[in-house]
């Protein structure tokens, strides 16, 4: 900690509660690594998921584990502040640095040089104030027709020597690239020394090539190849006929294997024919190498045999025996072996005139020198790149400060760089919107912040989802604001997304809602044992509906069956109202089915009832007893009335009385 550090004065602002350090000047910037940890808002903070540049980021983690610390923040600072000749400039706003903003030192001369440098290639005056997005372009900074200092040999850079840039051509197709510092594709010290190695081994491999005609030599072999299977089950054929002649005609063309042949159309290129022995059997191994005496789907490949390996190696032959077989393969047998050393390394696949060239003409020795070259300006990119990463800082160290040492810019006007963008949802709009990689996770203890907020997932043809929270800290809650609903989110670049509404942490938004918060609740609690009272008793009403209907129906049934087998006695003693009151189906309550449905539900509960005691019928005719029908054919419900319910009759209302005695008038039967 340095003497300035600590007797620096740090001023304070109030803000989310607690006091935060104020940093607006270059004496802050200086005095920074004396300031207490705890006071700081956040000591550490992830590279993605913030609306600062990416590659900001990932030119502080240094360490390179996706979190940027407070060590990590300090040298940043404390090299900014040796490499400007003013730090304060981070505090104007801008981007631009221009050659003499940079410290009057050496390392700041070198700084200035390359700055001077890259205005210089990129066509610009030498005083030019320079920006990040100006050296955002390599291809511009670093051409690839020069020196950059990574090592790497691009084909442009040894464009003046045609032969040199076809070699190096060559071995980026077969050996690989890596990007050069201008991006194009480039070979270095790997790729040259894969190839010098595998040029020497094939060359020694080739040094080894048996005597004689390789051109002969690869012929015969090819020939011999494409037979060996064959030859060798024809004489295997030969040796078993002469072992036992009765085995000749099963090891020869077998009649039904002759017989297959009639039926398809026949081609001498056809399985079925090629399945067949190479020539007939006989008890001496004899192969014979005339078209005629073979099976016509070998006969070619025979006579590639007579002519590429019998006659150059064997001499003139009509037939070939087995142990000319075997020594045409001797013959053959080093030149094989050979073949299987080759080494499987893409420069054996090069023409003899490559191999020659690249030890005649030195090509490795050259390529080494165009990579020194090339590092020979590894000082001056170095320096360019360090030009490059005090660009970025220049940007946006000042808005990392303010949204780790304090949250300024979160409790200022300005966007927080964790605010990735905006959501639009219920005609609301949320600006305090943040990554989520984990939801259920981070709504563990997010909802201990007593805050509204949405959980969801974002989408967007042709890129990943995302997970997102946001918080509601204005209006009131909406009762739709459930998991399914859909907004629109923008990010902080413009793209927009659609959002998808997954989990809801209820929390009250304002003080009004926070005092209304238990009655709503309350409110809600009553409303839903409400509707599920109501649903029980419509349930209930239905159920009983059911089976009123059920028992309407089987009232109705026995009343027809007793209809019709009452017959002639209908009007007699014992008739219909005495045996359904026998058999329990009358009810003494009065008035007519159609006016008082609900005796069918008396019906019902008295259908168990023990029977009533049966009542004499009246003679057959019309006759009124006390305003009821005696007539059971017609209201075979309506028991006859005693003299209680005459006396009831006549001391009901008038307009009671009056439909009582229209429901009583009766026409007797015929």
């Amino acid at each position: 900690m340095t003497s300035a550090a600590t007797a620096h004065r740090w001023r304070f602002f109030r803000a989310g509660g607690v006091d935060q350090p104020l940093i607006d000047g270059a004496d802050d910037l200086r005095a920074l690594p004396g300031l207490d940890p705890k006071l700081w808002v956040a000591l550490a903070c992830p590279t993605s998921g913030l609306t600062i540049d990416p590659a900001t980021m990932a030119l502080l983690d240094r360490d390179g584990d996706g979190r940027i610390r407070r060590p990590e923040v300090l040298a940043a600072v404390a090299w900014v502040c040796d490499r400007l000749r003013d730090p304060g400039m981070l505090f104007d706003g801008g981007a631009s640095l221009a050659p003499h903003d940079l410290a009057d030192d050496e390392e700041g001369r070198a700084l200035r040089e390359a700055a001077r440098l890259v205005l210089r290639r990129l066509g610009r005056p030498e005083d030019d104030p320079l920006t990040a997005d100006d050296l955002a372009e390599p291809a511009r900074v670093f051409p690839p027709d020069l020196p950059n200092g990574d090592g790497l040999v691009p084909a442009a850079l040894v464009a003046s020597d045609a032969e040199l840039e076809a070699w190096v051509g060559r071995l980026l197709a077969v050996y690989g690239s890596a990007a050069d510092r201008s991006g194009q594709p480039g070979i270095g010290e790997a790729q040259i020394a894969a190839a010098q190695a595998d040029v020497a081994a094939v060359r020694a491999w080739r040094a080894a090539q048996p005597e004689g005609d390789a051109a002969t030599l690869a012929a015969a072999w090819q020939a011999v190849q494409a037979l060996a299977a064959k030859v060798e089950d024809h004489y295997t054929r030969c040796r078993l006929a002469a072992f036992d002649a009765r085995l000749q005609p099963a090891l020869d063309w077998s009649p039904q294997a002759l017989a297959t042949l009639g039926e398809p159309a026949l081609a001498a290129a056809g399985e079925a024919l090629a399945a067949l022995p190479l020539a007939h059997v006989t008890p001496e191994p004899l192969l014979p190498l005339r078209a005629e005496a073979l099976n016509p789907a070998w006969a070619a490949a025979v006579e590639a045999l007579r002519v590429q390996a019998v006659q150059p190696l064997l001499g003139e032959r009509e037939a070939l025996t087995e142990a000319d077989w075997r020594l045409l393969n001797a013959r053959l047998r080093p030149w094989g072996e050979w073949l299987a050393a080759r080494p499987a390394v893409p420069a054996a696949d090069w023409p003899p005139a490559w191999l020659q060239a690249w030890e005649e003409e030195a090509v490795a020795e050259r390529l080494h020198a165009a990579v020194a070259y090339d590092l020979g300006a590894a000082a001056q990119a170095e320096r360019i790149e360090a030009l490059r990463a005090l660009l970025l800082l220049r940007r946006d160290l000042v808005t990392l400060l303010r949204n780790m040492v304090n949250f300024a810019d979160f409790y200022g006007r300005a966007q927080a760089a964790f605010q990735i963008g905006t959501l639009y949802i219920d005609q609301r709009e949320c600006r305090l919107c943040l990554p989520v990689a984990d939801a259920a996770a981070h709504a563990q203890l997010a909802a201990h912040s007593g805050m509204y907020l949405l959980y969801g997932v974002c989408e967007r043809a042709g890129e990943a989802p995302r997970g997102l929270v946001a918080a509601l800290t204005a209006g009131d809650a909406s009762d739709f604001m459930v998991p399914g609903r859909h907004g629109l989110f923008v990010d902080h670049t413009g793209r927009d997304w659609l959002f998808t509404l997954q989990r809801v942490v209820d929390n009250p938004i304002s003080v009004r809602e926070a005092f209304w918060l238990p009655y709503r609740r309350l409110g809600r609690l009553v409303g839903e044992q409400l509707r599920k009272f109501a649903a029980a008793r419509d349930q209930a009403v239905q159920a009983r509906a059911g089976l009123a209907g059920v028992r309407h129906r089987q009232v109705r049934r026995h009343l027809r069956r007793h209809r019709l087998g009452a017959g002639g006695a209908r009007h007699g003693a014992g008739g219909g109202g005495d045996g359904l009151a026998a058999a329990g189906l009358v009810a003494g309550a009065a008035g007519h089915p159609r006016d008082h449905a609900a005796d069918l539900g008396a019906l019902d509960a008295a259908g168990g009832a023990e029977a009533a005691p049966a009542q004499p019928r009246p003679a057959a005719g019309r006759q009124r007893l006390g305003g009821q029908c005696a007539c059971p054919h017609r209201h075979p419900l309506r028991p006859p009335a005693d003299a209680d319910g005459a006396a009831a009759a006549r001391g009901a209302a008038p307009a009671q009385r009056r439909s009582m005695k229209r429901s009583s008038r009766c026409v007797s039967a015929p």
